[in-house]
């Protein structure tokens, strides 16, 4: 009959005990599992007390909890952070890059800060100027945590990761921007003064989370976005285009005004110049003259009659030299004669009157003749005679 039959034997083919007679039974669960451990550790593994072993074997185990959970206590900190010691949520210390120790859960905890990391928070909305005109501003703000201490207990969400909104830096950007924004003209903002707006409101960003004790560091701001809104961007591309139409006649003015102001300038200085040089050749001249007539005055004094002749010739000699006719001496003249042909054309035809030696000659005798009155006149004498052979030339040429 099998064993398991109903009415059978009872009795377990491979222990040899009955059925239901503490197959289960904890003691002997226990026993088991310590003559195991027993064997495990080089013990006999042979039957003792139950209830010793049982101690054994709890004992061995807390041992085993307490161990690792002492070993759970340590933990890394990378280079680029710094890790906040908690004991019970109070804050204990700071750690540094390395391996650290701390006090198991739940009697410490590591807060674990990136300080180094570049974060960055960006926003965008419309904004009223100082002017009262309407403006679309986008700016961006790059930071970053300088105290971890005050960036983890100071403020509730100083930057908050899944909805920058509800961040505390957010909202001083937002509130700055506004500011700064309402303190400037329009056309300051959209034109020139870009840069200025955004060191503005990074200085004071930076002044207003100092005041809360955030712990956080602004690197940089930038102003991304400054137009019009689209309802008015047409009507102020208009007006912009205006302006920089009047700014580019403006600079054309002044280049044409910066060209032609040095040249009249000197063109001014160069007639100038040439009037001041005329004037002093013409006094240089007249005193010449008039030293010359002095010195004259003084020979003719002398000897009236060598002064009168000499005049003569110097004028008759000063106005023919530009005349390109010659002068033929046809009493005295022979068969051969020699023309200057190389002379004659190389001088210009300049028209000469035939009395204008004599008028020069005799105006210039009379002029000595009235500085000097004891001087003889010009007529009369051998002064007739001298003038008489030196103007039949002349007459003759005339003729």
């Amino acid at each position: 009959m099998p064993w398991n039959e109903p009415g059978g034997n009872q009795q377990d083919p491979w222990s040899g005990k009955k059925r239901g007679s503490g197959g289960n039974d904890p003691e002997e669960l226990i026993r088991k599992l310590n003559q195991k451990l027993g064997t495990l550790f080089g013990g006999s593994g042979g039957d003792g007390d139950p209830g010793n072993q049982g101690g054994k074997g709890v004992i061995f185990l807390a041992g085993v909890l307490v161990t690792g959970w002492l070993l759970s206590g340590f933990y890394t900190v990378d280079a680029r952070q710094q890790g906040l010691v908690l004991r019970f949520g109070a804050y204990q210390e700071t750690t540094g890059a390395g391996l650290h120790w701390r006090v198991p859960y739940p009697v410490e905890t590591v807060e674990v800060i990136d300080v180094e990391q570049n974060r960055s928070s960006q926003d965008r909305s419309i904004m009223l100027t100082k002017d009262e005109n309407i403006v679309e501003i986008a700016v961006s703000a790059q930071y970053k945590v300088r105290s971890p201490e005050d960036y983890a207990f100071n403020v509730l969400n100083p930057d908050s990761t899944t909805d920058q909104s509800q961040g505390t830096l957010y909202q001083v950007l937002r509130g700055t921007t506004r500011e700064v924004i309402g303190r400037n003209d329009m056309d300051f903002i959209l034109k020139e003064g870009r840069e200025q707006i955004a060191i503005a409101i990074q200085s004071q960003m930076q002044q207003v989370l100092d005041s809360y004790k955030v712990g956080l560091q602004v690197i940089t701001v930038n102003l991304t976005y400054a137009e019009a809104p689209n309802a008015v961007k047409a009507a102020f591309d208009e007006a912009n285009k205006a302006r920089e139409d009047a700014n580019r006649y403006k600079n054309e003015a002044e280049t044409y005004s910066n060209r032609i102001l040095p040249e009249a300038r000197g063109e001014a200085a160069r007639v100038k110049a040439n009037a001041e040089a005329y004037r002093q050749e013409t006094v240089a001249r007249a005193e010449g003259d008039s030293a010359r007539f002095t010195q004259l005055v003084g020979e003719y004094r002398k000897a009236p009659e060598i002064t009168r002749e000499r005049l003569y010739l110097d004028t008759m000699e000063e106005v023919m030299s530009a005349s390109r006719k010659v002068m033929i001496d046809s009493t005295n003249s022979n068969n051969l004669m020699y023309l200057p042909l190389d002379k004659l054309g190389s001088q210009t035809e300049t028209p000469v009157n035939d009395t204008v030696p004599a008028a020069v000659a005799g105006q210039a005798a009379q002029i000595l003749d009235n500085s000097n009155n004891t001087a003889a006149p010009l007529t009369g004498g051998s002064n007739n005679d001298v003038v008489r052979q030196a103007r039949e030339p002349v007459i003759r040429e005339s003729r």
